[in-house]
């Protein structure tokens, strides 16, 4: 059995959406982003201290993106087998890791812990974001997906974080209805069965909370890493 240890931020919820799409069982462990992932248990897992985290029969994988790739190799499933368009959403997974994942998660601090104390900063985020939606637009252009006209792995690391443009309060200005190809894939995505269960593993914990864990885990403001 599968075991993932997560919490309902974008780069948990991508993974819960590929366990359900690739149809796997798996047990969930929700993980309070406001020390648990601190505790000896969870540091001999991941030395990063960061989920997700999953372990399967013994193996321990970290980082979304290999853990993504790790199931579609381990199912066959939404990784084409085509080395061209292997690649592709490979390029594309890895792109949402290296681009809209950290600037989008800064601009969250910046806007949300930081409560928009600096502006010139948050506004550097979101110039930056909005740039990456455009190139989104543009790779969207004539396809149905984002490596092509397949659904792949691609698709499910990048539908979480785009949702949560238009989901949090401060970032709902963000272009998503403004680039028309980005916004039609994120609603042709959003439409998936397995995307809107996997969307809700694991339930956030209640507003409070879940904002605590945020702000107790944020470098420079909370208190985990001093």
């Amino acid at each position: 059995m599968i075991d993932l240890y997560t919490d309902a931020t974008p780069n948990g919820l991508k993974v819960s959406i590929g366990l359900e799409e690739m149809g796997l069982q798996y047990n969930v462990h929700h993980v309070f982003l406001g020390g648990e992932q601190l505790t000896p248990e969870f540091t001999k897992l991941n030395p990063n201290n960061k989920i997700p985290v999953l372990v399967d029969d013994g193996l321990v994988v970290t980082e979304s993106g290999a853990i993504l790739i790790y199931l579609a190799e381990k199912t066959g499933k939404f990784l084409p087998k085509d080395p061209k368009a292997r690649i592709k959403a490979i390029e594309m997974t890895i792109f949402q890791m290296a681009s809209l994942g950290p600037m989008m998660g800064q601009l969250m601090v910046f806007r949300g812990p930081w409560q928009n104390k600096a502006p010139e900063v948050s506004n550097r985020y979101f110039k930056e974001v909005s740039r990456i939606f455009g190139v989104l637009n543009t790779r969207l252009e004539g396809k149905e997906y984002l490596a092509g006209s397949e659904y792949t792995i691609a698709d499910i690391a990048m539908v979480p974080w785009v949702r949560a443009a238009a989901l949090l309060p401060f970032t709902q200005d963000l272009p998503v209805s403004a680039n028309a190809n980005l916004k039609a894939w994120l609603d042709r995505v959003m439409a998936r069965p397995a995307v809107q269960k996997g969307l809700t593993i694991p339930e956030p914990f209640p507003m409070e909370k879940q904002f605590e864990g945020f702000i107790k885990a944020t470098v420079g403001l909370g208190d985990l890493h001093k």
